[in-house]
């Protein structure tokens, strides 16, 4: 197998399995980090993916992980040290001498912002530019399947909650963000640029349950709840407090109307219109309507 040029970080989560698809698709060879092998059964008999161990918590695992590698897409599962982490893979990434690194970052990202997880990827995206890594910063807005959280009490009782009051948010889907960063790994000219990642549309929530109330063939309500209502929903749902905390700080943010701006990116990017709420509740009827 020809040595990969690309390292796929993150890719046994949803936008990782979504990207590493359409690569073996299209037909490039990449290297993949896992934890252990066991992260690694769905490409086990596929010849074009190198498989290597690595843990972002041993800095030598990912030095060896990224050795050889010219373009690198970093990924990290939301936890406490997702910052610390991620921080130390840009290390590990100029250590190397790695070329361009395509970083999965968050829409609004921002230093000062009060949102927590906005600021952990400000900092990392200022990390990666002070470390003179050639860069490409996603910034996707919230997800569209981030619905599919709530879909054992859409199923049972036709509703879901949060604390987002009647904000229009641009949610996106992540299938459109895998093709982004597809784009961006396998093309040149996505060098030192900061994509912010929107739907076609700005839709509350309400909207939001219409569009599924029409998909599934019954009425599904969103019911706005206050954010301490949220907060403790969440802890009973077995979230951990720094969790639940960040995600009532970036509900706030979308209840502000921050998240209402709808951008071209995906299209300028990928050649394809994004992807609308209808088509994902289209998609995941089933899901929500057992």
């Amino acid at each position: 197998m020809q040595t990969p040029s690309l390292l796929i970080t993150g890719a046994t989560g949803t936008i990782g399995l979504e990207l590493t698809t359409l690569l073996q698709q299209k037909g490039y060879s990449f290297r993949v980090m896992v934890r252990s092998l066991e992260k690694a059964e769905v490409w086990k008999s596929v010849p074009s993916v190198e498989v290597v161990i690595g843990d972002f918590d041993e800095p030598e695992s990912l030095e060896k992980a990224l050795t050889g590698i010219d373009r690198a897409f970093l990924l990290t599962n939301s936890s406490a040290k997702a910052e610390e982490q991620q921080l130390a893979f840009v290390a590990a990434a100029q250590q190397t001498g790695l070329k361009q690194l395509v970083k999965l970052s968050q829409f609004a990202a921002e230093v000062h912002s009060p949102v927590r997880f906005l600021r952990y990827h400000a900092i990392v995206e200022k990390a990666i530019q002070d470390a003179g890594i050639s860069y490409t910063f996603l910034r996707p807005n919230l997800f569209m399947q981030g619905l599919l959280g709530f879909k054992d009490v859409i199923q049972t009782k036709g509703m879901f909650f949060a604390s987002a009051g009647d904000a229009p948010v641009s949610v996106i889907d992540i299938r459109d963000i895998a093709r982004v960063a597809f784009h961006c790994l396998t093309e040149d000219g996505h060098a030192g640029k900061i994509y912010p990642l929107t739907g076609p549309q700005a839709l509350t929530h309400t909207a939001m349950a219409a569009e599924l109330s029409r998909a599934v063939g019954k009425e599904i309500r969103y019911v706005d709840v206050e954010p301490e209502v949220m907060h403790q929903a969440l802890l009973e749902v077995g979230f951990p407090e720094w969790q639940a905390a960040g995600l009532i700080e970036d509900y706030a943010h979308y209840s502000r109307g921050e998240a209402s701006l709808v951008t071209p990116t995906v299209a300028e990017v990928t050649g394809q219109s994004a992807s609308p709420f209808s088509r994902f509740a289209n998609d995941y009827r089933a899901v929500f309507g057992k």
